[in-house]
């Protein structure tokens, strides 16, 4: 197929892709708390992650961040969620969130912010960005071979996040 039967049009919805990676390790999860320079973020709590450029899949994407921002790299990550971003405008965003265990806790540094590895018993005490309350719980559950979860955020007239996971009937599909 051709490049021009691809559809792609200015018309047409468009989404920016980024990835979300979660590091565990036992009962600890590691987050990057945003740098007080950050425009977005600042001081608060998220995973790994970023922008996937042109010309790179979604897993290489995810790979590169998460060795830019951590320094690890040959982990072999799990995508445990999509979640579908509607930003009002265009374009929205689309997110690949990853997981990966691993046993490594070496001192990281990320150019982006702190690096901490939090017991998951902890993350109601830390200022997490807002979406990780419920996103984070998902990412935990989630066990090699299962099913990713699919969400979408949307914002109210108060510029409120509004987040709407998709329940998929696992029996229907067998």
């Amino acid at each position: 197929m051709p490049v021009s039967d691809q559809g792609v049009s200015n018309h047409r919805y468009q989404l920016v892709p980024r990835t979300l990676i979660f590091l565990t390790s036992g009962d600890k999860i590691l987050l990057l708390k945003g740098a007080p320079h950050k425009k977005i973020w600042a001081n608060r709590y998220n995973g790994i992650g970023g922008h996937i450029e042109q010309g790179e899949d979604v897993y290489s994407a995810a790979l590169r961040e998460l060795e830019e921002e951590s320094g690890l790299d040959q982990l072999p990550l799990d995508l445990c969620g999509i979640v579908t971003i509607d930003t009002g405008a265009k374009p929205g965003i689309v997110l690949f969130v990853f997981r990966a265990e691993t046993e490594r806790h070496q001192s990281l540094q990320s150019p982006d912010g702190e690096l901490r590895w939090v017991s998951t018993t902890d993350l109601s005490t830390i200022p997490l960005v807002e979406d990780l309350p419920m996103i984070i719980p998902r990412v935990l559950k989630y066990h090699k071979g299962d099913s990713p979860f699919f969400a979408k955020y949307s914002y109210n007239k108060d510029d409120q996040l509004v987040v709407q996971f998709v329940e998929i009937n696992e029996d229907a599909n067998h």
